[in-house]
């Protein structure tokens, strides 16, 4: 099998006032044909062909959860799911519940997707209003997409990167800077499995150049002004070129991969007109996404996506209602049982991906116990309504092959928690990434 890497759809530059955009680059996919239909009904499971690989999917939910219903009365091994948990009965010996934990860090408010996966301080440069940092799934890309076709997907219900602060992405690279996410089932499909025609490879190509020419050009006159520049600005500046250099690094890979063919997956059943906005969609859409989730990990498209289900201070429910609103309920007990009807909706789809995982064979074992999906929010709207980011909801499900045990709730007092980046950091050893420590982490989580 072939080993290459690839580009994130969009990367932005910026150097001496200039902004540079890269659009769409398609990177390839090891030299490998694999046939996947979906099914109308529960989409079949198939028969992983391309070998065994560890994998990892971040699935986010927006303005924090019904904490009555969703944590666990009791923990340890015998514990009992909540009311809103109990739709993933299945796999409860599959998955570890979580409750206590948060980011200190964080802010909180409607700025959760932002840090749910950085953990980061977004105010914690004086001068600017807002700085992220790298997101634990960028980490985990950089050790697992080296021989895939994309190193990493983002997908959400709103494409693009979004506003800071309510970002479209859960994804940031290692300058803080947020990856885009894309929306459309149909166009998601065509940039994974529809075949380039030899006009648009020959275009590629001549990108792929250009862009070679335009980064080479970026980074010398980045690098001119470098003595013009006090020490901060020095700094800020090399690791601006640590950057440049990564992607340079990548496009000159991608002319590599341009005669690799995509995989063969029929669309014929995927339900790939379903729009994230429309509330008689809004079950397919999910559906349909995780599907195509589903079949990236199955064609080694990629080992790492985050799916952010949908923006905070925003989303629906399964029949359309304001999430957002009835997040903030104020503890009114009719906004709390929908708010709860609405996380009962998400986790029936959570627990739909997961039955697809853990029916399909891949090695000696299945899908599942090779992938590691973590389910959340960085957002707790708590008792009373408020938007806080600490005791955030949070599971993690699969990943046996890894050595996570499972079957239990870990419950922790809020006041003395270990922070979530101590999960982050756990998920990113089990997928091999060689790290003693990530953002504000104490240590480890066993899982």
């Amino acid at each position: 099998m072939s080993s290459r890497s690839c580009l994130s759809r969009r990367t932005v530059l910026r150097a001496a006032g200039a902004s540079i955009a890269l659009p769409f680059l398609d990177a390839m996919l090891p030299s490998v044909t694999s046939r996947a239909t979906a099914q109308q009904a529960g989409f079949a499971p198939l028969a992983s062909s391309v070998g065994v690989h560890p994998r990892a999917i971040f699935c986010y939910v927006p303005n924090g959860v019904n904490v009555f219903d969703w944590i666990p009365e009791n923990a340890g091994e015998n514990y009992e799911l909540s009311p809103t948990l109990s739709a993933l009965a299945d796999h409860q010996g599959d998955l570890t519940v979580l409750s206590g934990l948060g980011h200190p860090r964080a802010i909180g408010g409607h700025s959760g997707a932002d840090t749910w996966l950085t953990g980061a301080d977004l105010g914690a440069v004086p001068g600017q209003d807002y700085t992220n940092s790298v997101s634990i799934d960028q980490v985990i890309a950089s050790r697992l997409g080296t021989e895939t076709r994309f190193e990493s997907l983002q997908f959400a219900d709103s494409s693009g990167t979004g506003p800071a602060g309510h970002s479209h992405t859960l994804a940031f690279n290692r300058a803080g800077t947020p990856l885009p996410s894309e929306n459309s089932p149909r166009r998601i499909f065509d940039r994974l499995f529809v075949p380039d025609s030899t006009r648009d490879r020959r275009a590629r190509l001549k990108q792929l150049s250009e862009k070679k020419s335009i980064l080479d050009s970026v980074a010398r006159d980045a690098r001119k002004l470098h003595s013009q520049l006090n020490s901060q600005d020095q700094q800020k500046l090399d690791q601006y070129l640590s950057s440049v250099r990564d992607v340079e690094v990548r496009v000159g890979k991608l002319q590599g991969w341009i005669d690799v063919p995509k995989p063969e997956v029929n669309p014929s059943k995927l339900q790939l007109a379903s729009l994230p906005g429309n509330a008689h969609d809004r079950p397919k859409w999910i559906d349909v996404m995780l599907e195509l989730s589903y079949l990236s990990f199955l064609t080694d498209t990629t080992r790492v996506i985050t799916f952010e289900w949908s923006r905070e201070a925003g989303g629906s429910g399964g029949n359309g209602e304001n999430h957002h609103e009835l997040s903030h309920h104020g503890g009114d007990a009719e906004m709390l049982g929908t708010l709860a009807k609405i996380d009962r909706f998400h986790v029936d789809r959570l627990a739909r991906f997961l039955s697809l995982l853990k029916a399909t064979s891949d090695g000696d074992s299945t899908m599942l116990d090779h992938t590691i999906v973590m389910y959340g929010s960085g957002m707790n709207s708590g008792k009373g309504g408020e938007h806080s980011p600490r005791n955030l909801p949070l599971l993690v499900a699969g990943g046996r092959q890894f050595g996570f045990r499972h079957g239990q709730h870990q419950s922790y007092a809020v006041e003395k928690s270990p922070p979530l980046s101590n999960v982050l950091l756990s998920v990113a050893q089990a997928m091999g990434a060689e790290l003693d420590s990530f953002s504000d982490s104490t240590g480890v989580v066993e899982i």
